[in-house]
């Protein structure tokens, strides 16, 4: 059975941001596609410090700082798709999800296997008011940086309230949560079908780096 996982970026493991990952993955369910909410918890996450360590041979592109983003990084490994999901901080990403997600995608860069290529990924959003296209918009670059297919929905993927009983009143955003599950497995189904069918995955050149400064 194909799997997203569905990471949930905010401090409230059951929030506002799970309240709109949550019905993302009812409508994944509905199709037949297995989920899992990954919280990244309470715990101040430090940022990427540029230590190398992770591309180090016997790090096998796993963090030196640990949890959660090596624990996110083996789940990842087994899914075939993603939604990331975060609240809105002063109109832009909270702090400890960009953190998160700077590790993660370099980390997972320096895997054998990259867990997220070619990947379809989701972005979704919370906030009580505004900074959500912002946000989006944010974490959009990583799944591009990645080479992973960005999935989209009937609008942008967000959900408002303060609250989540705020957010459940939100009733277009919730649409648009469930269009994006629709969304989701059509295209892993879609995938799954044409691998099936013979059509290889593209195949990959060697990175080439081109420094402006000489």
């Amino acid at each position: 059975m194909m799997k997203v996982l569905l990471v949930n970026g905010s401090p409230h493991e059951k929030g506002c941001t799970y309240t709109a990952l949550a019905e993302v993955a009812a409508a994944l369910e509905q199709e037949g596609i297995e989920t899992e909410i990954f919280s990244i918890g309470r715990k101040p996450v430090g940022g990427c410090v540029d230590c190398g360590g992770c591309g180090r041979p016997e790090k096998r592109g796993s963090c030196v700082f640990g949890d959660p983003v090596n624990a996110c990084l083996e789940k990842a490994a087994q899914a075939d798709g993603f939604v990331f999901g975060a609240p809105v901080y002063y109109a832009g990403v909270a702090g400890s999800m960009s953190a998160f997600m700077d590790r993660l995608f370099m980390a997972g860069g320096h895997r054998e296997q990259n867990p997220f290529a070619l990947k379809p990924a989701a972005a979704v959003t919370s906030a009580r008011r505004a900074g959500t296209t912002a946000t989006l918009d944010r974490l959009n670059k990583y799944f591009l940086f990645a080479q992973m297919p960005v999935i989209s929905s009937s609008y942008w993927n967000m959900v408002h309230g303060n609250t989540p009983e705020e957010v459940r009143q939100d009733k277009e955003g919730l649409q648009v949560m469930r269009t994006l599950g629709r969304n989701m497995a059509f295209f892993l189904k879609c995938k799954a079908a044409g691998l099936a069918a013979g059509v290889p995955l593209p195949s990959q050149e060697a990175p080439v780096k081109t420094n402006f400064i000489r």
